[in-house]
C-alpha cells in the first residue's frame, strides 16, 4: 500500500468510528487531515449527520469552508467533543511531535479545548519512541524578537535548535500567528514533559510541537492496508480520575 492510501485508510476509519450526531469537532491540520476531511463530507453528506466543525489552521479552515461543512471557532464553540489530527511522529505512549507544517500553537489550542484527541497517520510516523522516525527536532513556536535568546536557552537544555526558513519567500517560515519557528533537534530521549515544562517557561516561547498525554488514540495506516488503532497507557492521573 502506498504511503497515501495508508494516510486514507487511516483517516476514513476514525472519521467512521469516532464522528457522531452533534459532533463538535476540531479538524487538525496537514496532508493526511486532508483526506479526514473528504470522509467528514462524505459520511455528512450521506447520513445527515451535525457535525460542527473548528479548524486549527488557514488550511484547515479552507478545507472545512470546500467541503461545505459547518464552521465554527473557539468564541462560539468553545468546547469540543473531539479533535482528529496528524502527528509528525507518535511514540508507544502517545506523545507526539507535532509542527511540521507551522501549526502547533493553533493545534495545541484546539486540542486543549477538546474531551478527546485522535491521531491519524501512516506507518512511517509510528516510533518506539520519539527520534526514531523523525529527525527534523522539536517545532518550537517563538516571539521574534526573542530567537537568538530562546536558541541560546534551548541549547542549554541539550537541543540543537535552528531557526525554519521558508522554502518559496527570502526569510524565515512565518506561522499564522505571526511567530517563527525553531527545529530544536535532539540526539537522546528525553522527560518529554519535563521538557516540555522547561520549554514553556522560557520567556520568548509561545508553544512548542510536544504533545504529551494529549492523544487518547491513534489510527496508522500500515502497509499491509491494515489499520493500526492504539490507545494511550494510562496514566497515574487517569488512574486517579477512575
Amino acid at each position: 500500500m502506498s504511503v497515501e492510501s495508508a494516510k486514507d485508510a487511516a483517516a476514513k476509519r476514525a472519521v467512521q468510528e469516532n464522528v457522531k450526531e452533534g459532533c463538535r469537532l476540531g479538524v487538525g491540520s496537514g496532508s493526511t487531515v486532508v483526506y479526514a476531511v473528504k470522509h467528514l463530507e462524505t459520511l455528512v453528506k450521506t447520513t445527515g449527520l451535525r457535525v460542527t466543525c473548528v479548524p486549527t489552521s488557514f488550511q484547515a479552515r479552507n478545507l472545512i469552508v470546500d467541503a461545505g461543512l459547518e464552521l465554527s471557532d473557539l468564541s462560539r464553540t468553545p468546547v469540543l467533543d473531539l479533535v482528529i489530527d496528524g502527528a509528525d511522529e507518535c511514540d508507544a505512549n502517545l506523545t507526539l511531535i507535532k509542527g511540521g507544517g507551522a501549526c502547533q500553537l493553533q493545534e495545541k489550542v484546539v486540542a486543549a479545548a477538546a474531551r478527546r484527541m485522535v491521531v491519524i497517520a501512516d506507518y512511517r510516523k509510528k516510533s518506539a519512541q520519539l527520534g526514531q522516525q523523525w529527525d527534523k527536532g522539536i517545532p518550537i513556536e517563538v516571539v521574534p524578537m526573542a530567537f537568538v535568546p530562546v536558541i541560546n536557552k534551548l541549547r542549554e537544555f541539550g537541543l540543537d535548535p535552528v531557526l525554519r526558513m521558508a522554502a518559496k519567500k527570502a526569510g524565515p517560515v512565518v506561522t499564522d500567528n505571526g511567530n517563527f519557528v525553531l527545529d530544536a533537534k535532539f540526539s537522546a530521549p528525553h522527560n518529554w514533559d519535563l521538557l516540555e515544562t522547561k520549554l514553556c517557561r522560557t520567556p520568548g516561547v509561545v508553544e512548542t510541537g510536544l504533545f504529551v498525554g494529549m492523544a487518547d488514540t491513534a489510527y496508522f495506516g500500515m502497509e499491509d492496508g491494515s489499520v493500526e488503532v492504539t490507545h494511550r497507557p494510562p496514566t497515574v492521573q487517569d488512574l486517579s480520575r477512575s
